[in-house]
C-alpha cells in the first residue's frame, strides 16, 4: 500500500494493520489531520475512546508534543491486540477495555470520541473528563447546513445540545464533502445567556 508523503509513518503502520485485520472503519485521513493539529496544542494526557487498530491514536501521537501521554481503549480483543502490536515500541497505551476504563486516567486535555458507546454517553459525564480548556472531538457526523441540525429522523437533539451547551465553545466543521467533526472546548466558566 502506498501512502501520501504527508501521512506519518506511525499512521501508515496502523493503516496497514487495519487492512490486514479487514478493519475498514479507521479514522479517515481528513479527520486524522485535524486530530494531529489539535493534539499539537495539548499537554498532559490525551485519550481516545475506540482504538480499532490504532489509526486515530497514531494521528494523535503524531501531532502531540513529546511528553504528552496518549491512552486509548478498545473493547474488541483482536483489535486491541493488533493496536498493542502496532504500538509496541511507541508511547501509546492501549487498553483492552470499554471506554469507561479511561475515566480513572482523567482529566484529559483532549478526548477523541470514536466509539459509538462513548458518542452516546451523557454529555455531563464526558465534559467532566476534560480539563478547563480541554477539547472533545466527535467524528463521523453527516454534514448538516441547517439549524437546528437535522438528520433523517428530524432534529438531531444530541448534536444541537453539544453545539449550544454554554459550558462549551463548539463548532462543527466539514473535513470532507461527506463527513463532519464536532470540536467542543470546555470553557473555564460558562457564558451567561444574553438578557432581553
Amino acid at each position: 500500500m502506498s501512502m501520501p508523503p504527508e501521512v506519518p509513518e506511525l499512521v501508515t503502520r496502523a493503516l496497514r494493520a487495519s487492512l490486514s485485520q479487514g478493519f475498514v472503519e479507521s479514522t479517515r485521513t481528513e479527520t486524522g489531520r485535524l486530530l494531529a493539529a489539535l493534539a499539537a496544542t495539548r499537554q498532559g494526557t490525551i485519550a481516545e475512546c475506540g482504538t480499532g487498530c490504532g489509526v486515530g491514536a497514531a494521528w494523535l501521537r503524531s501531532g502531540a508534543p513529546a511528553g504528552t501521554r496518549v491512552v486509548t481503549a478498545e473493547t474488541d480483543p483482536q483489535l486491541a491486540e493488533c493496536a498493542q502490536r502496532v504500538f509496541a515500541t511507541d508511547d501509546i497505551e492501549v487498553f483492552e477495555a470499554d471506554w469507561t476504563k479511561l475515566e480513572s486516567l482523567a482529566p484529559f486535555s483532549l478526548l477523541f470520541l470514536d466509539a459509538g458507546a462513548a458518542k452516546r454517553a451523557e454529555r455531563e459525564q464526558l465534559i467532566d473528563l476534560v480539563t478547563e480548556g480541554g477539547i472533545i472531538v466527535i467524528d463521523d457526523l453527516v454534514p448538516c447546513a441547517s439549524w437546528p441540525p437535522c438528520d433523517r429522523s428530524g432534529v438531531n437533539t444530541r448534536r444541537q445540545d453539544w453545539l449550544s451547551d454554554p459550558r462549551l465553545a463548539s463548532v462543527e466543521t466539514m473535513v470532507a464533502p461527506d463527513t463532519a467533526v464536532l470540536v467542543a472546548v470546555r470553557r473555564s466558566a460558562p457564558v451567561s445567556s444574553p438578557v432581553g
